[in-house]
């Protein structure tokens, strides 16, 4: 008798199983997730209630979370070591609002939080939070925004979040996505030797990504020597990139040495150009970065990047700076003077 050949499964039905699995196992992740980050809180509140009762509290507080370390140890493993329990306490110390009727943002895992909780500045914190979470940002992106105060280079302090499940009142303007400087360390490019434009454009196509987390959010990529043709003329944009929070192109022009104002007309035709024969209907005024190695203050003051809303010049760094280097570029911008970061948070 031969054999009969069993019929072949109906199209896409494994993919359609693997995908069942797949968000299964994605909810029980987030569910455990957020489940461990609550737990930890709320330890780290009965350690500090704890720690507040007790007579000579510095001594007694040392004693108990070492103490407490050795008794959770033999049943719960070195996951609740003296250092963890120390960051569950300052997580409570740094979020206590949580039970207040605020949740903890279910997006960030704890590794986040860690990150998070030792920013100093509370609007830098609500930041990072909100970006974390909107933006899935992975705990290597959100630790490389911290090292590289994103916040602190935005030119100006990001539009209010508008109350859950309601839309923000108006959009954001670009002050409050561009920033100054931008690091790009990511290109690997060795500061002591200054690359050609050229170099420098394809450098950042190569490592689009990590420039489009660079630029911000709701940037998309539209071209790299983007040609705007007149009657008589031909001109190219370095690169160009809609946003789609601001609903305008914005080009950028890469410049390798100091700001001029050459470069400032320049952008500022590129800008009218594009406006004239690009923008579509709907869209707002084109804007144009000119990425620079350097710039002088003064020039940028006294010329009409003072005053436009759709011209800005930006510096860009190579290697991450220090803290303190970061510090002093953004005193010289007068934009703020940030608090350092606390160094004296548990790791």
């Amino acid at each position: 008798m031969p054999k009969t050949t069993p019929p072949a499964a109906p199209s896409g039905f494994f993919d359609e199983v693997r995908s069942i699995l797949r968000e299964a196992r994605s909810t029980a992740y987030a569910a455990a997730n957020t489940a461990m980050v609550d737990a930890y809180w709320r330890i780290g509140r009965r350690i500090v209630e704890e720690e507040q009762g007790g007579a000579a509290r510095a001594e007694y507080g040392s004693q108990l979370i070492r103490n407490l370390a050795r008794a959770l140890g033999e049943e719960f493993g070195k996951g609740l070591s003296v250092a963890n329990l120390k960051n569950f306490r300052q997580f409570y110390l740094t979020f206590p609002e949580a039970g207040k009727g605020y949740a903890l943002r279910s997006e960030l895992s704890w590794t986040h939080w860690r990150l998070v909780m030792r920013v100093d500045h509370p609007q830098a914190r609500a930041y990072y939070i909100e970006e974390c979470a909107r933006q899935q940002w992975s705990s290597r992106m959100l630790e490389r925004a911290i090292e590289t105060c994103s916040y602190q280079r935005l030119l100006a302090d990001p539009a209010p979040s508008a109350p859950a499940g309601r839309p923000p009142k108006s959009g954001p303007t670009p002050h409050q996505l561009l920033k100054d400087p931008y690091i790009l360390e990511f290109l690997d490019l060795p500061e002591a030797h200054t690359p050609s434009e050229r170099q420098l454009e394809g450098a950042l196509v190569t490592r689009l990504r990590d420039f489009l987390m660079e630029l911000g959010k709701g940037f998309s990529f539209v071209g790299r020597q983007y040609r705007i043709s007149t009657e008589s003329s031909h001109f190219y944009v370095d690169l160009v990139f809609y946003n789609y929070l601001l609903k305008c192109f914005v080009l950028i022009d890469l410049k390798t040495k100091k700001l001029s104002h050459g470069d400032i007309g320049q952008m500022d035709m590129y800008v009218r150009m594009f406006d004239d024969l690009k923008r579509g209907e709907g869209d707002n005024p084109t804007l144009g970065i000119i990425l620079c190695a350097d710039k002088d203050e003064t020039l940028v003051r006294y010329s009409v990047l003072s005053e436009s809303q759709q011209l800005f010049a930006s510096r860009y760094r190579l290697v991450l700076p220090s803290e303190e280097e970061l510090q002093a570029e953004l005193e010289r911008r007068h934009i703020l003077d940030w608090p350092a970061q606390d160094e004296g948070s548990e790791s």
